[in-house]
């Protein structure tokens, strides 16, 4: 028996024609990790419900039965440094890593998810086709347009996919520089027939998604996934997470209660997603849904709650659903840098998010921090220190976290300008040491690695050296440093990349790439922070 064996199939894949198309749909991880991933579960599914597909699901530990001969191979990409591992599936496969190697011979490689929509360019030359933004009606698009020329040579199937709203052909599009270290000079196709802007694209529909697969095998076991709102109304100014996928959506309530309930045929635990859960309309509804005596069995997670709806009924409801603790984010202890990242969110709110906590049952109560904000100084570290006395001694008894990360600018947002701040490593050890004095538990993001998540958000084309010759070196940090040391005079510095401070007029590795909101407004919400 194999681990697919143990899967509950919450869809009908369909017969498939005699000439379907052979496709490979890889996550670029174990099983467990790629299993757990909803988007993954959703494109997977759309594919095997189509008659045209004929897919196999490929991990970095398991595969089905692939084809000889695939046509496609389709790559889930949801963390920066799995890249090693598209590099290794590609080897595998016997497929050369850089699109410009391939033939005729070889399948498209195409590519979505996160880490792709937001900023592809240090992988370009990996894929031969991006699609960029929500996969619902763009993975049927992509697919209808290469059966069309499905016969074709592989530079005509290229320029035609490229013609697709929210397909990227990366060799399309020639990159130039003002120097060998400099600032991009210009990002241009190569035909005049080829769009110089690419949109990414969006799923406005009311039915988000949910679980296509359950399985005890994934990272979360057993867990049925339901996607309650898309993106986040609130808008802080670092936050990837809101502004690439503007708007904010919100499943319809009957849509959410008739996935729910499809759920619980065949597992008793149930997580609700999205980047603002709470905001939901119609959350308390769905709240009194999920308190019935009925449903007194029934596993309830959710992925993010936030701080200023927090009440006691949340946390009782919770509480008796099988959670024992919840994550806030509340980034700052400061109320001038909450401000300036546009947080909305007082000093009094989450206190009272933490009496809630208690009052409502929960054993512990995570909240997320981070340092090396834009502006920030060491006062407002020293805030964060009272922030969380303060919550200790309202709160007594409940076991009490800080999270944090390192600030790392990222594309789309209002704060893709900025560099991240060196000191962060020692506002990093400050906290760790002041709140370890009072019994908080405190786990720091390793400021090093976020350093390399900077490099990555912010790099262009001349990063894909560094990335091949770091995974020949071990993928470690030391890997990078190492790397960096050898290509010294061909490509610009960390510093380039990481730590300065970028100009408002200069040209972005993705200025090709057009997101939900244009330029000048992004402009506008940095100038404000």
């Amino acid at each position: 028996m194999t681990v697919f064996d143990l899967e509950k199939l919450l869809f009908t894949p369909v017969a498939k024609d005699t000439n379907a198309i052979p496709t490979i749909f890889a996550f670029p991880n174990e099983y467990s990790v790629g299993i757990t991933s909803l988007g993954y579960q959703i494109v997977w599914a759309t594919l095997a419900s189509r008659p045209d597909v004929e897919v196999s699901r490929l991990f970095t530990d398991i595969h089905e039965s692939l084809p000889r001969q695939p046509e496609l191979l389709g790559f889930s990409f949801s963390w920066e440094l799995d890249y090693v591992n598209i590099l290794t599936l590609l080897e595998f496969l016997e497929i050369p890593q850089d699109s410009n190697q391939r033939d005729n011979h070889h399948p498209l490689v195409f590519g979505g998810g996160p880490v792709l929509t937001a900023n592809p360019e240090p992988f370009a030359d990996f894929f031969d086709v991006i699609l960029l933004g929500d996969g619902e009606n763009l993975l049927h698009s992509f697919i209808d347009g290469y059966r069309e020329i499905r016969d074709a040579d592989r530079k005509t199937q290229l320029k035609f996919l490229a013609g697709i709203p929210g397909i990227y052909v990366p060799s399309l599009y020639e990159v130039t520089y003002h120097s060998l270290y400099g600032e991009i000079k210009s990002i241009v196709p190569l035909d005049d027939r080829i769009p110089p802007l690419i949109e990414k694209q969006t799923y406005r529909g009311n039915t988000l998604s949910a679980s296509t697969v359950v399985t005890p095998k994934s990272a979360w076991e057993n867990i049925y996934m339901v996607e309650v709102v898309r993106s986040c109304p609130e808008m802080c100014r670092f936050c990837l997470a809101s502004y690439l996928t503007l708007p904010f959506r919100t499943a319809d309530l009957s849509s959410l209660i008739a996935s729910i309930d499809r759920g619980l045929q065949v597992t008793d635990r149930i997580g609700l997603l999205g980047a603002s859960v709470t905001q939901h309309p119609e959350f308390e509804t769905l709240l009194d849904y999920l308190g019935q005596s009925q449903y007194q069995d029934v596993r309830l997670s959710i992925a993010s709650v936030r701080t200023n709806t927090l009440t006691e009924k949340l946390a009782a409801t919770l509480a008796q659903r099988g959670t024992k603790s919840i994550t806030i984010a509340v980034e700052s202890g400061s109320e001038k840098i909450r401000q300036s990242i546009n947080k909305k969110l007082t000093q009094d709110e989450i206190i009272t998010a933490a009496i809630n906590a208690k009052s409502g049952g929960l054993k512990g109560i995570k909240l997320y921090g981070m340092v090396g904000l834009p502006g920030e100084d060491d006062g407002d570290i020293e805030q964060t220190v009272q922030m969380m006395k303060e919550i200790k001694k309202v709160a007594p008894g409940l076991r009490l976290t800080l999270g944090c990360s390192t600030f790392v600018p990222k594309s789309h947002t209002p704060f893709q300008w900025f560099g991240v701040q060196s000191v962060a490593e020692k506002r990093l050890k400050y906290l760790e040491k002041q709140l370890r004095q009072q019994g908080i538990e405190f786990r720091p993001e390793s400021y090093n690695w976020s350093v390399i998540q900077a490099l990555i958000s912010r790099g262009d084309r001349r990063l894909t050296p560094l990335l091949k010759l770091t995974r020949s070196y071990g993928d470690s940090l030391g890997s990078y440093k190492r790397a960096f040391k050898e290509l010294k005079g061909q490509i610009p510095g960390l510093d380039f990349y990481v730590h300065q401070d970028w100009q408002f007029t200069q040209v972005l590795p993705w200025s090709h790439l057009k997101g939900p909101l244009p330029q000048e407004t992004l402009v506008k919400h940095a100038r404000i922070s």
